[in-house]
């Protein structure tokens, strides 16, 4: 009898395969004396679409909703269902006398391989998991030796279902309601929505901005410059006439030091990376999307197998992984990295818990380099970015803390004070190996120096300045910046118990990305150099949609409740009841609602296959009849979908073609197009 094993890739499936000493036998799966290995390719199985329950729902009509099927029903996705039929073969197979699910090891890993499982009609019990973070030999042979129940994980599978048919109910429902309802193309989501809701709040703060001109009073010393402050601490001056006032008071006179603070600080090094805070990065320094940067760690963790597990929500590594770290260093040590890595071979390496600490990693560690050999020159040009922002991060937090002595001087001319701040450097610690500043403030600071000065020290004005500047708004969301506040959220909810089941953010860390492409996809959001813009429709969407799915309490209500779920406190089915409810609250609420959806982004341009006008966004136009649809521009320059159309496309264009008598390009949706995944 053999062993079944279920991966989620192929590439991932082939290196269990070579490992497990499987050779390949038949299109999509290898198989050696004890194992058969086989893979998913991402999902296999999805909810049905809502006509499989009623015909009815072929169209979408306000009258006919909500949709609240009974029972959630499972479809083969027809585009991978050769590599389905391929599974369902080997699940039943009479030689076959257990399963091992491999797929990734997390909610929606395990969600990927139930399923198929489900459908392909497995009726032995015996399943085991497979739970690692590392595509090396090693990791995968560790893994096998250690190898789980699969009911040890049943809980997370039931909040990995749950997750998923409260976002067909909620997603479904609503996308379907907003479009007929406002006969616009509207789609919304609980991560979706709030997500789009931070930009749009912030374009109108950005637009509503007045400025108002401050004046800065500095005085300029023989080797630093100290700035004017108020009894407050303030030192922007809002008083043309007191600034000017303040200048001519003071210009000829000597300044006194009233007082020398040097207090010793130290700064650790930052943490390790999780998936987010590495987009962050990349998007800084090199302009990277998030999708891109995903895209780029997962084929080093796949195909090279370079780094560990990119889809991570930790910054820390276990007790158990401390004896690996001197091997990885002596990796990429060679790979390059000799000059930051050595001062930390020559010693026992003791990494704090800044870096280790196992009650911070949950499903995966943080993302840090392997032990496998490095070959740079196999790597692509963004690969190699990528690695080298990984490897530098995980020697810097191996390093001691920076060290300086921080130095805050305070002068008086005629009762006026005026501070000057500045560090003496003692240890540079981390600092040696990274030149990733916090921000570009403390870069700024952490390079000013303040002379040996002294309490009562008589010290010559070389000159008095008056520099004008005016109030800012804050800035338009970047991919970094919005990142950021995807994984932070808690701020803009009022329930503290709420803030804290949040601490996880909008989407997972290995949703955001596509969550991100999806608004701008949808003609929501514009990349404009590394600003992301709102659209009018955008607006519009926000304007229309139900207040609740604007905030963030409701991914926050859903994240408690399915924590609970996968820890047993709390049960499935009461949590898709309740969603049902809200769902339908929803749907009154939008069916009652008296607002109409308006058209500001109307072009001279007409359709050139229904003549209805054309909306304009920076590089598209598109029909302003959602039943058209047609647009003109690039798929680069938009980010829309490139390839192929599916058959569902290509149906939809002889639909079109029907009704206008020419060819338009389709924009035929998708479940993953119109609800958060």
């Amino acid at each position: 009898m053999k062993s079944l094993v279920l991966a989620e890739k192929p590439s991932v499936g082939k290196d269990l395969g070579r490992v497990l000493k499987c050779r390949p036998r038949g299109r999509g799966f290898m198989e050696g004396d004890k194992y058969v290995v086989t893979w998913a390719l991402g999902h296999l199985v999805t909810l049905a679409e809502p006509e499989v329950y009623d015909a009815k729902f072929k169209r979408w009509n306000l009258e006919d909703l909500p949709m609240m099927p009974d029972k959630m029903k499972l479809k083969v996705i027809k585009q991978t269902s050769q590599q389905f039929r391929t599974v369902k073969s080997l699940l039943q197979r009479k030689d076959i006398s257990e399963v091992i699910i491999a797929t990734d090891a997390g909610r929606e890993g395990e969600l990927v391989a139930r399923w198929i499982i489900m459908l392909g009609g497995w009726k032995k019990k015996p399943m085991k998991r497979l739970w690692i973070s590392s595509q090396t030999d090693t990791a995968i042979k560790d893994g096998f030796a250690n190898l789980k129940p699969a009911q040890n994980y049943d809980s997370l599978f039931h909040a990995a279902v749950g997750r998923a048919e409260a976002d067909w109910l909620v997603g479904l429902n609503v996308t379907r309601a907003l479009t007929c309802k406002f006969d616009a193309r509207l789609n919304a989501g609980r991560v979706q929505t709030p997500t789009l809701a931070l930009i749009v709040e912030r374009e109108e703060v950005i637009r509503k901005f007045i400025p108002t001109k401050f004046w800065k009073l500095n005085v300029i010393c023989t080797g630093f410059t100290a700035s004017r402050q108020d009894s407050k601490g303030n030192d922007r001056i809002f008083d043309k006439v007191k600034a000017d006032d303040l200048l001519a008071k003071l210009k000829g006179k000597n300044a006194i030091v009233t007082s020398v603070t040097r207090k010793s600080r130290s700064e650790s090094a930052p943490l390790a990376y999780d998936l987010t805070e590495l987009q962050r990065d990349a998007n800084r320094r090199y302009g990277m999307s998030a999708k891109d940067t995903l895209r780029h760690t997962q084929i080093l963790y796949e195909r090279f197998k370079l780094v560990t597990y990119p889809r991570t929500d930790s910054r820390y590594i276990t007790k158990d992984m401390i004896p690996t770290l001197k091997q990885r260093l002596q990796q990429v040590s060679k790979a390059g990295y000799s000059k930051q890595a050595q001062p930390l071979l020559q010693k026992e390496i003791n990494p704090t818990t800044r870096f280790v600490n196992d009650a911070k990693v949950s499903d995966h560690h943080a993302i840090i380099p392997t032990e496998i050999p490095v070959h740079l020159n196999l790597l692509s040009n963004d690969e190699k970015k990528i690695y080298d922002l990984i490897v530098k991060r995980f020697i810097t937090v191996l390093y001691p803390p920076y060290k300086f002595e921080q130095v805050i001087v305070l002068l008086e001319i005629e009762k006026e004070t005026f501070r000057a701040t500045g560090r003496i450097v003692k240890e540079l610690g981390w600092r040696a190996v990274s030149s990733i500043m916090k921000d570009d403030d403390e870069e700024e600071v952490s390079s000013r120096s303040i002379p040996e000065l002294v309490k009562g020290q008589i010290v010559n004005v070389n000159d008095l300045k008056l520099v004008a500047s005016q109030t800012k708004p804050p800035s338009r969301y970047n991919e970094a910046t919005l990142l950021t506040a995807m994984e932070n959220p808690g701020k803009f909810i009022e329930d503290e118990e709420l803030r804290d089941s949040i601490k996880g953010g909008l989407g997972t860390p290995a949703t955001r990305a596509e969550i991100i492409e999806k608004i701008i996809r949808g003609y929501y959001v514009e990349r404009i150099g590394k600003e992301m813009v709102p659209t009018a429709k955008a607006f519009e969407l926000i304007r229309l949609v139900p207040e609740t799915l604007k905030h963030p309490e409701l991914t926050a209500e859903w994240e408690k409740r399915l924590g609970k779920i996968i820890t047993g406190e709390e049960n499935k089915q009461r949590f898709i009841a309740d969603i049902k409810q809200s769902t339908i609250d929803l749907i009154k609420k939008i069916k009652s609602s008296e607002l109409k959806f308006e058209i500001t982004n109307l072009s001279k341009e007409k359709c050139p296959i229904c003549g209805k006008p054309m909306m304009k966004f920076t590089n598209k136009l598109v029909c302003s009849d959602r039943k058209c649809g047609h647009e003109t521009g690039t798929e680069k320059e938009t980010g829309m979908r490139t390839g192929r159309k599916s058959k569902k496309d290509r149906h939809m264009d002889r639909q079109l073609i029907s009704r206008y008598g020419k060819q338009k390009k389709s924009q035929g949706e998708t479940l993953g197009d119109l609800f958060d995944l």
